[in-house]
């Protein structure tokens, strides 16, 4: 986007935000821009597609501080802890980043959807109507499908969550050689979660890259 265009667009959600933030006036501001509903679907969906592929990285990388942990001498603890904790605190803000991107795909749909169900009455050729109508179906049933998806990969980042909250915590308290070693019985469970969280974010992956080539007419 040209600084011209971009200096527009803020202008633009100014304006909406002075009239209360109205959804009307924040689309209205987009369209102005050339984005109609459907195309900021498609642009939210790529979003929260890139939102899991980042979260896959930021999860494995915890997993591999985890695994060197559990292997570092005394004199290396306080510093692995201090990765440890970072690379937690990552997952964290990712954690949160996906959901919300997961929430504005979700968002969007509804406007878009709502209004195309609103405009269905607008037409004056019944077949046209009836055809739209179709169309209306078929996307929605494949965005209840991308929605599942994308809802089991944000909630398979829960697990390995709780294992990393409960092992920083832990070691915060017991920095010592002893409570590592306590950790080893922890690392198959946390790679089982790591691993069940990058299969669930593939598939989502996957839905998401499809729904959008078909919303692209691809």
């Amino acid at each position: 986007m040209s600084p011209r265009r971009i200096r527009s667009f803020l202008l633009l959600m100014a304006i909406a935000l002075l009239s209360s933030g109205c959804a009307s006036a924040y689309y209205g501001a987009w369209e102005k821009l050339g984005k109609d509903k459907r195309d900021l679907l498609v642009d939210r969906v790529m979003g929260a597609k890139e939102s899991q592929e980042e979260a896959q990285e930021d999860f494995r990388d915890a997993l591999d501080v985890f695994r060197e942990l559990v292997r570092v001498d005394a004199g290396e603890l306080e510093e692995m802890y201090d990765r440890m904790e970072a690379a937690y605190e990552r997952s964290v803000d990712r954690a949160d980043e996906v959901r919300d991107r997961i929430d504005d795909v979700e968002s969007v749909s509804e406007d878009l959807f709502s209004e195309w169900e609103d405009e269905l009455d607008d037409y004056n050729d019944p077949a046209l109507r009836r055809e739209s109508r179709s169309g209306l179906r078929d996307a929605r049933s494949e965005f209840a499908d991308l929605l599942r998806a994308m809802r089991r990969a944000e909630a398979s980042m829960d697990p390995p969550l709780r294992r990393f909250s409960d092992q920083v915590l832990f070691l915060k308290h017991n920095l010592n050689a002893r409570a590592v070693a306590s950790l080893e019985m922890e690392r198959q469970a946390i790679t089982s979660d790591v691993e069940a969280l990058v299969q669930q974010m593939e598939r989502s992956i996957a839905v998401a890259e499809a729904f959008v080539r078909s919303m692209r007419g691809g």
